[in-house]
């Protein structure tokens, strides 16, 4: 098990939290200017403007600092209550391009930013001791795992491949029967909403490159993703791999079946 200090100090998680941070108190104190330089043309309709924007502005700094607060917490192993995950997720959405940014100033490639940002995501659904049942659990990855030689129409049904081991397909095909548990095959992010959207999934184990991943995650909030990066050895979008045994650690992770087992 990570221990507490190990979670803080990773330098993957520590780029996305640090920037998250920064982009939390850059955007207070532009909220902050804002609610000063109107003061007095609010004032001049009326006495009550300036007050009552001066709260909105409180509540949005409250909001993004109680959820930054409650990530740092959440990665240092400290156990939240299921509104600040909530709450945290919501800042982290809102000020992901206000990193991106920042990351650009900082000359931190785009792809690091989202690395780390996949990795909190992660360590966050970990720390919250998601589970659900097998049956509700989604396996979602790209159509670039598939063999682009393979003849075989996996998108629209995956029972279609036949497991012959010649890509990363068929052993995930062979961990959604062990497990009893959704598989699919999309080949856009349109399609990928949309097959979400049709197995009402309670948990997802998605797997694709950082960028997808990362749109990924805010696309179905407030839906726990486990996100697991795929191996690139031919190049982007092209017979891509994956670590099957991730997978299945993801999956003994989210499943609530197989912790029944266990303590049974």
């Amino acid at each position: 098990m990570v221990s507490a200090v190990e979670m803080t100090v990773n330098p993957r998680k520590r780029v996305f939290l640090s920037l998250v941070l920064f982009s939390g108190i850059v955007t207070s104190v532009v909220l902050y200017l804002i609610w000063k330089v109107t003061y007095l043309g609010f004032e001049s309709i009326s006495q009550f403007l300036p007050t009552a924007f001066g709260y909105l502005i409180f509540g949005a700094v409250f909001f993004l600092l109680t959820g930054e607060l409650s990530i740092v917490l959440a990665m240092m192993g400290v156990p939240l209550p299921k509104i600040l995950y909530f709450w945290s997720w919501k800042a982290i959405n809102f000020l992901f391009p206000f990193t991106v940014g920042l990351g650009r100033i900082f000359r931190i490639p785009r792809e690091r930013v989202e690395q780390s940002f996949v990795a909190v995501n992660n360590a966050l659904v970990k720390q919250h001791h998601v589970k659900v049942p097998s049956n509700r659990l989604l396996i979602l990855t790209p159509h670039c795992l598939q063999l682009d030689t393979c003849p075989r129409k996996i998108t629209r049904n995956i029972e279609n491949c036949q497991q012959c081991g010649g890509c990363c397909v068929g052993g995930l095909l062979g961990l959604c029967h062990k497990y009893h548990m959704h598989f699919v095959v999309a080949t856009g992010g349109t399609l990928a909403r949309q097959m979400v959207a049709k197995a009402e999934p309670k948990a997802i184990i998605a797997v694709a490159c950082e960028r997808d991943l990362t749109s990924g995650i805010q696309d179905v909030f407030p839906i726990p993703v486990i996100a697991i990066f795929n191996e690139r050895p031919f190049g982007p979008c092209f017979n891509t791999r994956v670590n099957i045994d991730k997978v299945e650690e993801a999956i003994r992770l989210l499943s609530e079946d197989l912790s029944e087992e266990a303590s049974a």
